[in-house]
């Protein structure tokens, strides 16, 4: 695989929890450079290998290959205390992060006063909050776009004054939303400030040179999404949705390059969909068969431990993902969780409030029905296989029915957690 001078990109295309982590991890071997472009600490990216479990949530997933540089681009927002814990963790386990980790002055940092606005925001909502991870990454955007916000590149001069006006702003906002529990505010604030002192031990960069300087010289960068397309703030399932672009343009926005620099976007899906938090899920299963599902596919949000909502693959929104991000590689996950099923069923059409049938996705999904094509089950645990010849007849007609219907090769198939359990087809 030709990467050098290229950025190829690597995106959730439902709802996040593809499993990113883990094919990064699997992918980095063949690039000099792994970099994040947008979402903050919401974003769970597990990798288990060698016996042991982790969860990423704004460290990229190439962190573990050794000698490789990775980046945390200005699109992402950060949390000084939350990043600082989940660094320290990983050098426990014996990962020097200083030498292999840089993060853009750009970014914009998450402070504790933004995770107060948060919950004051989604309390306000009532019945219809969004159901977000409360860790402040909303409101951090939002200070963001309006012109507010404060920056890793703020770290370095008169720090303490900036963050006191930011954060007054902040109080005199929730004053005016009538919010009155500051409880734990202080505590969390000493331990915030401990995390801004830790993070000057890391290497401060303008993420934009850095990656155009790692192109002239020839090498590759894979940019690493967090969420999913369909959380996108432009184009997921609105007002259901996190607070960056999720699809491939982030990449371009979040890290500073051209957009005739991508080669390959590789996009990811689950063999079937989940969904966290509140807002429309076409193919959402509230019977045995979704509950199979979850209990399977170990379906527990990596940072939350809630509860993820499941269905059938829905090739309607897979589709219109595909496109918005002009993916040329496909990687599908968990298809192991399926192994079981007698019959496994993909979403092929939306039957619309009026009765048309439509296989693009409408502006709203919340009123549509789901049309099904039922699959013959393969009843076969692939969990052990080593590579695809040896896939039972009936997983291959799926996997090629797939294909043909996104228009998109399938290049990885995940049958298990593991990074050894992964199958690149020839």
């Amino acid at each position: 695989m030709e990467t050098k001078g290229k950025v190829d990109v690597l995106l959730g295309l439902q709802w996040g929890d593809e499993g990113k982590g883990k094919v990064v991890d699997v992918l980095t071997p063949n690039y000099d450079v792994v970099a994040r472009f947008q979402g903050g600490p919401n974003a769970g990216h597990t990798l288990e290998f060698e016996g042991q479990k982790y969860v990423l949530r704004s460290i990229p997933s190439g962190i573990f290959q050794g000698g490789k540089i990775n980046i945390i681009g200005n699109g992402v927002v950060l949390a000084p205390d939350l990043f600082m814990a989940e660094a320290q963790d990983l050098e426990k386990s014996g990962h020097p992060l200083t030498e292999r980790l840089y993060i853009s002055r750009k970014a914009h940092l998450i402070m504790p006063t933004h995770r107060l606005l948060d919950r004051a925001y989604e309390a306000a909502k009532g019945k219809a909050k969004v159901g977000t991870t409360g860790k402040g990454i909303g409101p951090t955007y939002t200070d963001k776009i309006s012109r507010n916000g404060l920056r890793v590149g703020d770290i370095l001069e008169n720090f303490k004054e900036k963050y006191e006006v930011h954060k007054q702003r902040h109080l005199d906002m929730l004053k005016a939303l009538g919010w009155t529990d500051f409880e734990g505010l202080e505590a969390a604030e000493a331990k915030w400030m401990e995390g801004v002192a830790y993070m000057r031990l890391f290497r401060f960069v303008d993420s934009e040179h850095e990656i155009n300087d790692v192109l002239r010289s020839g090498k590759s960068i894979l940019c690493e999404g967090a969420q999913g397309t369909m959380l996108d703030v432009d184009f997921g399932s609105y007002p259901f949705v996190t607070s960056s672009n999720t699809v491939c343009a982030g990449a371009c926005t979040g890290l500073g390059i051209g957009p005739n620099k991508i080669g390959n976007v590789y996009g990811i899906m689950k063999a079937y969909c989940t969904r966290v938090g509140s807002g429309p899920f076409p193919t959402e299963l509230f019977d045995e068969t979704g509950k199979t599902l979850r209990d399977l596919g170990h379906e527990y949000g990596a940072v939350t431990g809630r509860e993820r909502r499941c269905g059938w693959i829905d090739l309607v929104q897979l589709r219109y993902s595909v496109m918005v991000n002009g993916v040329t590689q496909l990687i599908m996950m968990k298809s192991d969780v399926l192994d079981s099923f007698e019959t496994i069923k993909a979403c092929v059409a939306y039957r619309l409030p009026n009765g048309e049938e439509t296989t693009k996705l409408p502006y709203e999904i919340d009123n549509v029905t789901p049309v099904y094509k039922e699959f013959k089950g393969w009843k076969t645990d692939m969990t052990g296989f080593t590579s695809e010849e040896q896939f039972p007849e009936a997983f291959c007609a799926y996997v090629k029915f797939l294909e043909e219907f996104l228009e998109t090769p399938i290049k990885v198939i995940s049958i298990g957690p593991d990074r050894a359990q992964t199958i690149v087809r020839k």
